[in-house]
């Protein structure tokens, strides 16, 4: 055995019911006298209750999916013209992505408060989209120092989202058996995430407002992300990327459709790595155990139903053979890849 291992530097407070007190915690210990707090709409009672009695200057709510360039761009100048010295996110992915591109040009710490199973929290990936193409890359200044994790601020996501980000924090283990620079610690916290994600998800389903199932989830999407950002893209990360800033579709359901169609396509040729995806669900194949997954979820299936125009999917299917790693476990052919995406939109 012969590998190196990046452990990347980021406090990790995981208490349900404790987020105000964690991220004041968080906040004091980065010395911060001029915060701003990112959060969309959707996330602002949340983010009131946690965020009170912190020094927030600027609470700012333009927060976008695939976090547009010009999106972007006003954030960092509200950044500037209100000379923050910290940014607290709180929210889902597209708040967190919104917060590391105003780090990415400022060097701002963060202290995450995520609300969904994202998992973008945990790592050093940006992105950014602009004229339909998103574009990732990987810089340390971008990793929020902290994350606060509460699992009682999922309990007001719906089941349907709910599924939705969990099969993304699932797409995020998955990728990490075999992304080019996994790992045995890459892959043993991706197969407890995945054992974690399917035990909790389907409890969030049969009853949302309970804790253990919410806590479980949690958990797993945070083994998931920290597997993922060791680990790196993998091809479902590339085929997700190019659909999402193509055709702007829903970033955790696009996850969610893509999934079953890369671990087929990949199973056959990674053994070992579909052997402990195999065991994490406690199936007989990785496939099975992600199939009947799904159908106890009642997860979303096409990438029509999404919004992706049928006639998208050979140019599409060109801009994800140009992403793919070159180390994926099969052969990355334009053919293949277009079978893969007509596939996942019309849910074959």
């Amino acid at each position: 055995m012969r590998f190196v291992h990046d452990t990347l530097p980021q406090r990790v407070r995981f208490a349900s019911g404790a987020a105000a007190e964690s991220l004041a915690a968080e906040v004091a210990a980065l010395g911060a006298r001029r915060v701003m707090v990112v959060a969309g709409a959707s996330a602002r009672e949340s983010a009131d209750r946690v965020t009170a009695g912190l020094p927030v200057v600027h609470r700012h709510d333009d927060v976008v999916m695939h976090v547009p360039a010009e999106v972007a761009a006003r954030a960092r100048a509200a950044a500037a013209e209100r000379d923050v010295d910290a940014l607290v996110s709180v929210g889902g992915g597209s708040a967190t992505g919104l917060a590391k591109a105003v780090a990415l040009t400022s060097g701002l710490p963060i202290v995450a408060v995520p609300t969904t199973y994202a998992g973008s929290e945990a790592t050093a990936v940006w992105g950014l989209t602009e004229d339909s193409v998103k574009t990732t890359g990987t810089d340390p200044r971008v990793l929020p120092r902290a994350v606060v994790y509460d699992a009682t601020l999922t309990l007001s996501l719906p089941v349907g989202l709910s599924v939705a980000s969990g099969l993304n924090a699932l797409a995020h283990c998955v990728d990490s058996m075999w992304a080019p620079r996994t790992d045995p610690i890459d892959q043993a916290l991706a197969a407890e995430g995945v054992r974690a994600l399917r035990t909790g998800l389907p409890l969030v389903v049969k009853d949302p407002r309970a804790l253990d199932g919410r806590e479980q989830t949690l958990y797993g999407a945070y083994l998931a992300a920290a597997a993922f950002a060791s680990a790196g893209s993998g091809l479902h990360h590339k085929v997700c990327h190019v659909l999402g800033g193509m055709f702007n579709l829903p970033h955790a359901q696009t996850h969610a459709v893509v999934l079953p169609h890369v671990l087929a396509f990949n199973a056959p040729f990674a053994r070992d790595a579909e052997r402990r995806l195999a065991a994490a669900f406690g199936s007989p194949t990785a496939v099975e155990g992600l199939t009947g997954l799904r159908d106890r979820l009642g997860a979303p299936r096409s990438l029509a139903a999404l919004g992706m125009p049928r006639e998208g999917v050979a140019a599409a299917a060109e801009a994800v053979v140009a992403a793919a790693p070159a180390d994926n476990p099969r052969p990355v052919t334009l053919d293949a890849v277009t079978a893969l995406v007509r596939n996942a939109w019309e849910a074959r």
